[in-house]
């Protein structure tokens, strides 16, 4: 959510961002908000000339009373009751065209970074930069989940009998490498200096709103029924939700997280092939980090955040490009977002691995979230970026990994997690 200082002094310059977002339908509410605003200082200058009158009115009742000019104290009583009468109905004005700019704010996306590229949609995301060689074996590479049951490692079929499609078990070695990458890559984190957290897997509807669009709660959500919470879709959710209503010494920053948690998500609509499997589903597992910083360190945190997932594939010799997400493709809260993908032997091309996002200040004006400094207070900003999704980052290592009699090939940083395990076979 922007500031509506900002938007009442620059409309222009709104509307230029809303129309870099292919969002055109939604220019209109930038003179909606502006007329709302007008009226709502409107009423509360209003409001605060009869509180300032019912106050001094109210002081001389006490003097007339003691001087025993009781018409005239009555005369007082009575305006004093005709202020405070028309007082609630402006502060009900107040509060209703306060829902109503708010409402139309946070559909309002955030301005988005200079360095962002113009693009519709991901077809028109920019590849930023390689990191290793792809390579191609010269025998086949099977489909993930065939590489899998080759292995006694996932049974599709029981999961979808207990709990429908999009669900898997994972088995022996293979839920084992699953628990390895998870545990190489909180260890990975803390190295970095992160401190470790695991969070409530269940938010607040005050939460879920201020972490992300209407557009993806709905896509995204899983409400639980008759009560006010949601399934976290990712523990970035929760972990900003921690510093909901909060002042921050400036000297504490940046705050530095990562943390482990299931995720839960919706996953909309059909999906071909290559989104089967273990690929797009409904339940997962993932370490996250975030950042709560200065604005001025918020973008060396950015290029540092997104470096780490590098780092980490690389470490393991899977192959990884980044991704620049253009206007078109950022969720509307977002500044500027890369993403990492995986190199696939298989499929002879990358695919999405992890995402970093540079938020700005919208969150935590959503969630109150400020910083106490010695300039004044103001509000954080808030980055996230995905560590290690163990499904997909199984794909990757799966297939990178793979050997021509089917075995697969241990990474050396997870072994030791492995129990000492070179070889998966």
């Amino acid at each position: 959510m922007i500031d509506i200082k900002f938007l009442r002094e620059n409309p222009d310059a709104v509307k230029e961002n809303i129309k870099k977002k292919f969002q055109d339908e939604k220019l209109p509410l930038v003179d909606e908000v502006i007329e709302l605003d007008i009226r709502s200082r409107k009423a509360q200058q209003e409001a605060d000339a009869l509180r300032a009158d019912r106050n001094r009115i109210s002081k001389q009742i006490g003097a007339l009373m003691g001087q025993k000019k009781f018409e005239e104290a009555e005369a007082a009583k009575a305006q004093v009751k005709e202020f405070s009468d028309r007082l609630a109905a402006l502060e009900e004005q107040e509060a209703e065209l306060a829902e109503k700019v708010k409402k139309i704010m946070m559909t309002i996306p955030n301005i988005i970074d200079p360095s962002v590229p113009v693009g519709k949609d991901d077809s028109e995301n920019v590849e930023l930069e390689r990191f290793g060689e792809p390579f191609v074996p010269d025998f086949e590479v099977p489909y993930h989940t065939d590489i899998m049951e080759r292995l006694n490692g996932i049974d599709l079929d029981s999961a979808r009998k207990v709990a429908g499609n999009g669900f898997y078990y994972l088995m022996g070695d293979i839920a084992r490498l699953h628990s390895a990458v998870t545990a190489y890559a909180r260890d990975f984190m803390i190295d970095k200096g992160f401190t470790y957290c695991i969070p409530p897997f269940m938010i607040r509807s005050g939460v879920v709103t201020g972490v992300m669009s209407f557009a993806e709660m709905d896509a995204m959500m899983y409400k639980i029924e008759g009560e006010d919470l949601y399934l976290i879709g990712t523990s970035e959710h929760s972990m900003i939700g921690k510093f909901i209503d909060t002042m921050l010494e400036e000297s504490s920053l940046p705050q530095t997280l990562t943390s482990y948690s299931p995720c839960f998500r919706k996953e909309k609509g059909a999906h071909g092939l290559e989104e089967r499997g273990v690929y797009r589903i409904h339940q997962f597992e993932k370490q996250e980090m975030i950042v709560i910083s200065r604005p001025e360190e918020s973008m060396d945190w950015f290029n540092k955040m997104w470096s780490y997932t590098v780092e980490l594939f690389r470490s393991m010799d899977v192959p990884v490009r980044t991704i620049e997400c253009c206007s078109g493709d950022l969720a509307d809260l977002k500044v500027k977002s890369i993403d990492v993908e995986a190199w696939s032997p298989r499929q002879k091309k990358y695919f999405e691995v992890g995402s970093c996002s540079n938020l700005g200040d919208a969150q935590a004006r959503r969630l109150g979230i400020r910083v106490k400094g010695e300039k004044g207070k103001y509000f954080a900003h808030t980055l996230n970026n995905t560590v290690a999704a163990p499904p997909r980052m199984l794909i990757a290592l799966l297939e990178n990994n793979l050997n021509e009699d089917g075995s697969i090939r241990i990474p050396e940083p997870l072994r030791k997690y492995m129990g000492g395990k070179d070889i998966i076979k």
